[in-house]
């Protein structure tokens, strides 16, 4: 009896697990989508973003039922907790990495078909670096890899400089050229949501090492 009591547990642990990564997928695709919206100015595109945002919501109020389910139910302690409480924690970025995917679609849409102030480049790259990071922060917690958890905190920094660099060319259009402020002020929104979308990968990744270890603190990457 007790056997099958466990076993039913660890069933659940093992649902609450696929259920992070199937959510962590539908918001991996739902970045690119934006950010391809941007890119190739395609609104219907933009549009699905949007639309598809809710099943996000949905997703992740789903897990969050199934966390409090487990909570109420077996009153986890020690190794068990942290595994839930971090699910729980996680579920939360996602959702939020969804919020900004979504963010990036509107603006998508609020620029319209008018041509964006300057070739993307530097943004799609931030992008495809803040997507490599939420794939590998994801299985990293899939394994349990510490290692791999510390690589994404120090992806992060590759990010911000990307940000940095995008910032400060926006800035130049705008100053040279008042006329350019409001397309310029567009892409500094969708620059800021990429690199927020980073951070929430590098506190999943954080919230990792302290699955593994039960050491809960910001990562100083300077002492890694």
């Amino acid at each position: 009896m007790v056997g099958s009591i466990r076993s039913d547990y660890n069933k659940s642990l093992q649902d609450l697990q696929d259920g992070l990564l199937i959510l962590g997928s539908m918001v991996e695709k739902a970045i690119h989508k934006s950010m391809q919206s941007l890119k190739d100015r395609d609104l219907e595109l933009a549009q699905i973003v949007i639309d598809e945002d809710d099943l996000i919501d949905q997703k992740r109020f789903e897990l969050e039922n199934s966390i409090v389910t487990l909570l109420a139910t077996q009153q986890p302690i020690a190794a068990d907790l942290r595994i839930i409480i971090s699910a729980l924690h996680i579920a939360v970025e996602l959702e939020r990495m969804g919020d900004y995917a979504e963010g990036i679609a509107r603006i998508s849409q609020t620029i319209g078909e008018q041509s964006t102030l300057k070739p993307l480049i530097d943004l799609p790259k931030m992008t495809e670096l803040a997507n490599e990071m939420l794939r590998k922060s994801l299985t990293a917690y899939t394994n349990r890899d510490k290692d791999l958890a510390i690589e994404v905190c120090k992806s992060d920094d590759a990010v911000d400089s990307l940000y940095e660099d995008v910032y400060h060319e926006l800035l130049e259009f705008m100053i040279k050229d008042p006329a350019t402020v409001q397309s310029a002020t567009y892409l500094l929104w969708v620059s800021h949501d990429v690199e927020r979308i980073a951070d929430r990968a590098t506190n999943i990744a954080e919230r990792v090492i302290y699955l593994v270890t039960g050491e809960l603190s910001e990562i100083d990457i300077s002492s890694l």
